[in-house]
């Protein structure tokens, strides 16, 4: 391990100072959800392509109800359906002086026709004509459909959906640097786009070690733990916006870790390790990833080193393999490894998207407490907390222990003490990161 202490800052700007945005690839829309673009997005069709009716009703002649009302309503003649679909009337007519076309949602709207009247608006077409003293019109086509009586009057363009009224040819639909989320997929499929440029979601592979972990589901023996590390932070890998794969628990030996990332780094743009980084004996991250595993290519560029923070004070990171891609080795603790991920791992993986907000947002809130909350000097702590936006106030949550999972469990902040703070009293005002 390195002699010299780094900082949290030091050792993350080591990190992103090394790794780098992936090459933009053309994909498929739903592959591209959670992209970034890497180019303007050009509309080539209007949004929506014709004129067409927001509602279910008919299409008529402003002047042929203008003053309709309840007790004088206009008796139109419905000379056809507009179904969504079509392209207009039957044989492309159009409607006429005292005529209505029966038409749905998103129908375009017929020739003639200069508003649409909701069906509520309506008796529904009796297809019966006009009571006496009704105003109607005589020349009715033959096979008309019926009768429609309209009970108000509507404005032109009355519930008609304009031509380009989203977007028109030649606009930007999405700019450069764009998330993809589910609306702009909707976008890009609504202007005919089958495939567009991003930078590709980072994959992630994520290793633990340890010859005490046994999978969840399977009984344990003595001196045995179930495997959390690997799942909690495949989860954070995903929740980051990676593509992750979880690889099962790798027992303490080196050779056996080696040629698991080995075979691992084809799929991998970024690995990521959790334990076997500290002092002990056993620590097969260290003794796998040494300057001699170089000669099978799998090591030698990775750099064992203290960070003074707490949790989380032994870190790995450099390059390996053929493609020198990076690894971040994390402590075996389930606190440990889950902070170091918020703070090193997932700043790594957004970088790698190329996207703009690659740190968790960070807010002052006010400490909630009994009593001080105390610090090692010369390390930046991150404690656990529950933060309440309306009070702007974080209560810790747990102790310090970096083994309490379930108190991280309950967490959605991290209380961070400043390395120069030895006490935090209740009440003061204090960094805090949000994880949710």
């Amino acid at each position: 391990m390195s002699g010299t202490t780094w900082t949290v800052d030091e050792h993350l700007g080591d990190i992103l100072g090394a790794v780098s945005p992936l090459e933009p690839i053309e994909l498929q829309l739903l592959d591209a959800q959670g992209c970034v673009l890497v180019e303007d997005v050009v509309v080539e069709i209007a949004l929506p392509p014709f004129d067409n009716s927001s509602m279910d009703g008919y299409a008529v002649r402003v002047a042929d109800v203008e003053g309709a009302s309840e007790e004088f309503p206009a008796v139109l003649t419905v000379i056809g359906d507009v179904a969504a679909g079509s392209d207009g009337l039957p044989d492309g007519r159009s409607v006429g002086p005292g005529e209505a076309a029966r038409i749905m949602t998103g129908a375009p709207l017929p020739a003639g026709a200069e508003a649409v009247v909701p069906v509520e608006w309506t008796d529904g077409g009796s297809g019966e004509g006009p009571a006496e003293g009704m105003r109607a019109h005589s020349d009715a086509p033959e096979g008309a459909a019926g009768h429609v009586r309209v009970h108000r009057s509507a404005p032109a363009r009355a519930h008609v959906r304009a031509r380009g009224s989203d977007v028109r040819p030649g606009e930007t639909a999405l700019r450069a640097g764009s998330v993809l989320g589910p609306p702009q997929i909707g976008l890009l499929a609504a202007i005919g786009r089958a495939t567009v440029k991003v930078r590709p979601r980072a994959r992630v592979v994520v290793v633990s070690t340890g010859s005490e972990l046994v999978q969840p589901g399977e009984q344990l023996g003595g001196g045995q733990i179930h495997d959390s590390n690997s799942f909690a932070l495949t989860a954070a890998a995903r929740d980051a916006g990676a593509i992750a794969y979880r690889v099962g628990a790798v027992a303490d030996d080196a050779e056996t870790l080696r040629a698991t990332i080995e075979d691992q780094l084809i799929r991998a743009d970024l690995v990521v390790t959790t334990g076997g980084v500290s002092v002990g004996a056993y620590d097969v991250v260290k003794e796998a990833l040494s300057p001699a595993g170089e000669e099978d290519g799998t090591g030698g560029g990775i750099d064992f080193r203290k960070v003074a923070m707490q949790p989380g004070k032994p870190q790995g990171f450099g390059m390996i393999g053929p493609e020198h891609t990076p690894l971040l080795a994390l402590p075996g603790n389930p606190v440990s490894s889950y902070v170091s991920f918020e703070l090193f791992v997932r700043p790594a993986i957004r970088t790698m998207m190329g996207l703009d907000d690659v740190h968790r947002p960070t807010v002052r809130a006010v400490l909630h407490a009994e009593k001080a909350l105390s610090s090692p000097a010369g390390r930046r702590q991150f404690l656990r907390g529950s933060y309440d936006a309306a009070a702007g106030t974080v209560t810790p949550v747990g102790g310090s222990g970096s083994h309490l999972v379930a108190a991280l469990a309950q967490a959605d902040a991290l209380i961070v003490v400043p390395e120069d703070v030895t006490a935090v009293e209740p009440g003061t005002e204090t960094e805090v990161v949000l994880l949710g």
